[in-house]
């Protein structure tokens, strides 16, 4: 009962160990595989299909066309002419970020465990200070800090197929630490320079996937008030932080006013990268990675940011980004609108083209908004676009949240049946913190953008919290 208490008390510090006791009582366990080779032969040894992940993981990195190397243009007005400044590391900087490491995360590829970095801090601060300046004096980032381990996380779908699984990245804990302050010290330099676009709400200061669908859909509403049709596509890249090339990206960064020594650092920072899959405590072999940014740093998500920044030059339509996540949306009045959408689709794929990228068209789709709508056909790469009613987010062609409200209640549902089976002393102070950390978030995500109006959908959601605090 004690050892229960205390993991409800610290659920939002300490998630993992929580959940770990809850899946120890679980009868049913999955695991990994078995899979299924390119031969349709089945491989069940821990070793084997950590060679098969390997593989397919690797399958979708991009061989870059180094002999053809596009010009970077940022835009009428955007030419760079200030690099950013030196970043000088202070003993104030690294004992922050050694204060604010998780214990209950996993340790690194080379075995440094985060709660032992965190009760040394104040020793090793002062070594830390001079490992990061000679970096990134230098230029030169450890081999250590550019090797990951990977693991396996299935997604969907039958679990012998290896595209069914996400790949999870552990990488140096002690490089990660750099990563955020160059990472911190890029943001700053961007903000003030204004140099990220305004369509782009992913790893943005002050936005958020909310004011994505804020801003994008009241665009929408407001064109249908005016009884316009509107026409939105969902654009999905393929693999997107995999297939980065990274000259290109370099390339980038560079027009983006990032040069220098911080430049040289990033660029050294993906060069040679190598990773191996880890299956139940077995290893793959090492393998070379050869493109994308890696996802299990915190530096890489705003290199992908500063890589897609220029998506959107020269579309007319209204064009919305959240990461890699992509909305396209116009009205739809007459044939020339259809037009117009269709001709912003082939500039995307152009740019596609140009940089690399490629956009999973099956998962590209059209949602058609207005009772008169023309239900125009689109095109991306010569491959017609699905037609849909519902998309991510939930946002649903009749605009009304009833689908919302079923989802949110679907995952809370769930997360009430996952601590029923789990959690054996139900006390009224143990259930208050569970409703707070894993449940509630689940009913206030972008609510202020789904907010239910009708009373039996405003009931449904009350009716939740009335079972775990009546």
């Amino acid at each position: 009962m004690r050892y229960e208490c205390r993991l409800a008390r610290n659920i939002k510090e300490d998630s993992k160990n929580f959940f770990r006791y809850v899946k120890r009582k679980k009868i049913v366990k999955n695991n990994d595989g078995p899979l299924k080779n390119e031969l349709g032969e089945i491989v069940m040894g821990n070793r084997e299909m950590a060679e098969e992940f390997n593989k397919y993981f690797r399958s979708v990195l991009t061989r870059e066309d180094t002999s053809n190397l596009p010009d970077v243009w940022m835009g009428q007005g955007h030419r760079v002419t200030e690099e950013m400044k030196q970043i000088d590391i202070r003993k104030e900087t690294a004992m922050s970020r050694l204060m604010g490491l998780k214990a209950d995360k996993s340790p690194d590829p080379d075995g440094l465990h985060p709660r032992v970095l965190k009760e040394v801090a104040l020793e090793i601060a002062d070594a830390l200070v001079i490992i990061f300046q000679c970096s990134l004096d230098s230029g030169s980032v450890p081999e250590d800090w550019r090797m990951t381990d990977v693991i396996p996380l299935f997604k969907k779908g039958g679990r012998e197929k290896t595209e069914n699984y996400h790949p999870v990245s552990l990488t140096s804990v002690v490089g990660k630490m750099l990563d955020s302050i160059i990472k911190d010290e890029i943001v700053v330099y961007l903000d003030s320079s204004d140099r990220i676009g305004p369509s782009q709400h992913g790893f943005t200061k002050g936005k958020s996937c909310l004011t994505n669908l804020l801003e994008f859909f009241e665009d929408v509403t407001r064109k249908l008030d005016k009884g316009n049709s509107v026409d939105v596509v969902y654009l999905d890249f393929q693999k997107a932080f995999d297939k980065v090339p990274h000259r290109r990206l370099v390339g980038k960064i560079r027009a983006h006013g990032i040069g220098g020594k911080t430049l040289t650092w990033i660029e050294n920072w993906l060069a040679d990268r190598k990773q191996r899959v880890a299956v139940n405590g077995c290893f793959s072999e090492w393998q070379v990675v050869t493109s994308g940014v890696p996802q299990g740093s915190v530096l890489g998500p705003q290199m992908f940011t500063i890589y897609i920044n220029d998506l959107d030059e020269g579309i007319e339509n209204n064009i919305s980004k959240f990461a890699d996540d992509t909305k396209l949306g116009g009205s739809v009045t007459c044939d020339e609108d259809v037009r117009r959408i269709q001709g912003d689709l082939d500039r995307l794929g152009e740019w596609a083209d140009t940089w690399q990228m490629t956009f999973n068209v099956n998962k590209c789709e059209v949602i058609h908004f207005g009772s008169k709508n023309r239900k125009a056909d689109y095109y991306l790469n010569g491959v017609e676009l699905g037609k849909g009613e519902i998309q991510r987010y939930l946002v649903h062609q009749s605009l009304k949240v009833n689908e919302q409200v079923q989802q949110a209640l679907k995952k809370v549902n769930g997360m009430l049946a996952f601590i029923t089976k789990g959690i054996e002393y139900k006390s009224k102070e143990i259930l208050l913190h569970l409703y707070r950390a894993p449940v509630r978030p689940h009913v206030e995500y972008c609510v202020q953008f789904w907010s239910p109006v009708l009373r039996k959908d405003t009931r449904a959601v009350e009716e939740v919290q009335r079972r775990f605090t009546g």
